[in-house]
């Protein structure tokens, strides 16, 4: 299914969810479940300035990451999407699950623009992220932003 008609599919199950767990819930699901070559997805929520676990697929997870520290944690920081290639090669890399190699997160602002959680995909291949897979989650994520 190409990103088009992905990004239809997810407004379509989303549509007037006004529950922001649910739809984290079932976001992570629709993303680990339709796209390839990925080995976890999910959310942290921002709660007092820092990154608190939210709804996920994948292994366990690490529960809880601070501001600025590990890709989440610059996300929320600089308040925008990173897309890491290569996660070895980014300073301060919190390693959850030793099989990840690349990663993309995207912060989700309320109406203000204010980042209240992230969407974290991890894949193990190297590289697997690039402007094609930053548009498609950061249109996940406007999906999101519209009930909120």
């Amino acid at each position: 299914m190409n990103n088009k008609l992905l990004l239809e599919s997810l407004n379509a199950l989303l549509d007037n969810e006004p529950d922001f767990i649910v739809a984290m819930a079932n976001t992570s699901a629709f993303i680990f479940n339709e796209i390839k070559n990925l080995n976890w997805a999910g959310f942290y929520r921002v709660v007092d300035g820092n990154l608190v676990l939210g709804p996920f697929q994948g292994k366990v997870a690490c529960t809880r990451i601070k501001k600025g520290n590990g890709v989440c944690g610059t996300a929320l920081k600089e308040n925008q999407t990173i897309l890491v290639k290569n996660v070895h090669e980014f300073p301060g890399h919190i390693a959850c699950d030793s099989a990840s190699n690349s990663e993309i997160v995207v912060p989700v602002k309320n109406k203000s623009g204010e980042c209240i959680a992230v969407l974290d995909i991890d894949s193990p291949l190297l590289e697997r992220f690039g402007e094609e897979e930053k548009e498609f989650f950061e249109g996940v994520v406007k999906i999101l932003e519209v009930n909120l």
